[in-house]
């Protein structure tokens, strides 16, 4: 099972491919799409749709597992990182790969053991959980792979 997994977002958006190959998860490839502030928001969206459509190209996963989008105190905000998950679901719906979404508390707790863990727990557990090869410089990164952990452990194996 390869699943795309991935924290939206417009300014930063964090993706990453896991897969679990008998019984032990493995991270294929991570990063954090960042966009310009100074750009049009149609040119951000456009440049995090077309990052996850190469993913989809080159990885093939299973399916796409992303966060649910919770309550921010900027709505606006808000809005537009609502509009960035309708066209990643959308992409994926185009090319027939179900979609799964996961709330931050859901994340927290299988990937931590609570639902109220933070960002540095989230980031120590995960290097527990599989190799990371790379330095990751920003949260939203962590977030993706512990998306994916997330969906990964939720499997239900085959009758």
């Amino acid at each position: 099972m390869k699943v795309l997994a991935i924290d939206p977002g417009y300014g930063r958006c964090g993706v990453a491919i896991v897969e679990k190959q008998n019984g032990k998860e493995f991270l294929l490839y991570s990063d954090c799409i960042e966009t310009a502030g100074s750009d049009e928001f149609t040119d951000r969206l456009a440049a995090v749709a077309s990052h996850c459509v190469k993913l989809l190209d080159e990885y093939a996963p299973d399916c796409v597992a992303l966060e649910k989008l919770y309550f921010q105190k900027n709505q606006k905000t808000a809005m537009r990182v609502a509009e960035v998950r309708g066209a990643l679901i959308q992409i994926a719906g185009e090319r027939d790969i179900p979609v799964f979404e996961y709330g931050p508390g859901e994340v927290k707790s299988a990937t931590t053991g609570s639902g109220r863990a933070d960002k540095q727990q989230i980031a120590a557990m995960i290097k527990l959980l599989v190799k990371v090869e790379k330095p990751i410089k920003h949260d939203d990164e962590y977030d993706a792979i512990a998306i994916g952990m997330t969906h990964l452990a939720r499997l239900r194996p085959a009758p």
